[in-house]
């Protein structure tokens, strides 16, 4: 009888596990991090808080929280020059070129236009999928990417647009973003370094993503401007467990979903984002936001199901 609740607890421990290999699941969980993002990026931009140290803070909080976990693993090492490589490389493309496009058109397209380029990422890691040869989704599967398409763009119209409408130019740096974004999708899976552990790759990222980020700042600032982030102190706290808690599933997707899968979260953030803003920060949206929101679950299902088929 002694015995039973240890062997329950190792039976739940397992179920979890296990339930952290599938993709499907990773893809939701993942997805629900990055959307609680916005409302803690929306508070600490209304305490004054740079966007720089904000991302300094979402990279610099996934390595700090990933490096005891390779310490307990035995598994902290100077990475071999194939690993250093493939790090800087994802880093530039996945995490700073995103980032720094993001805080530098947002004020010139406002933060609809940002966001319905964040929603077409999955449509051109689709793209870029495709011309490499690589597994794509099946047709329920691309049926999903539209929907989800479809339904992030009606919630990014109406959460504010730059009513003056934007240039050109800031239209096509926008643009960037999604193709920044699909780039590092592939490239993680085409270059994944064989045999090492997706936690290793997550943690060396977001160093180099760091110290990419630290040196802007120092470049720019000539200091590390540590005072600003007091004001917002609770959602910083915050910001650093969610990104800690982000990233090992975000490479965890990588590996067992592959890009397409993967491109996909920013559908799930958007729908995340909306509940978290309006629960946590009081905001208020129109009923046409909330169907756009519904159309992403939608999708979402759609994705799950064709999955599933695929197994």
């Amino acid at each position: 009888m002694k015995g039973r609740p240890s062997i329950a607890a190792s039976g739940l421990g397992t179920g979890v596990a296990n339930l952290l290999q599938v993709p499907t699941v990773l893809l939701l969980i993942t997805g629900t991090l990055i959307g609680l993002n916005f409302p803690l990026g929306k508070m600490a931009g209304e305490a004054g808080v740079s966007p720089l140290i904000w991302a300094l803070l979402i990279s610099l909080g996934a390595t700090l929280a990933l490096l005891p976990l390779l310490l307990v693993t035995r598994r902290l090492a100077l990475p071999p020059p194939r690993v250093l490589r493939y790090a800087v490389i994802s880093a530039v493309i996945s995490f700073v070129t995103p980032n720094l496009l993001l805080f530098t058109v947002i004020p010139h397209t406002g933060a609809g236009y940002a966001g319905l380029m964040f929603a077409l990422s999955p449509v051109f890691t689709l793209l870029f999928a495709s011309m490499f040869g690589m597994k794509v989704p099946g047709r329920l599967g691309r049926v999903g990417i539209v929907v989800g398409l479809a339904g992030a763009s009606l919630v990014s119209l109406t959460r504010g647009v730059n009513p003056h409408g934007p240039g050109i130019d800031w239209l096509l740096a926008a643009l960037a973003i999604p193709v920044a974004l699909a780039a590092g999708n592939v490239y993680r899976t085409l270059d994944w370094p064989a045999g090492v552990p997706s936690n290793v790759l997550a943690f060396w990222g977001h160093a180099f993503s760091s110290a990419v980020f630290l040196t802007l700042l120092l470049l720019t600032r000539g200091t590390l401007p540590l005072r600003e982030i007091a004001p917002a102190a609770g959602a910083a706290i915050a910001q650093v467990v969610v990104a800690g808690l982000t990233f090992p599933a975000f490479f965890r997707l990588q590996q067992k979903g592959g890009p397409v899968l993967l491109s996909q979260i920013g559908y799930v953030a958007a729908a995340v984002g909306l509940v978290g803003a309006t629960m946590f920060l009081g905001e208020r949206y129109s009923a046409t936001t909330w169907i756009g929101a519904g159309v992403i679950a939608v999708g979402i299902a759609i994705t799950i199901a064709a999955q599933r088929s695929d197994r």
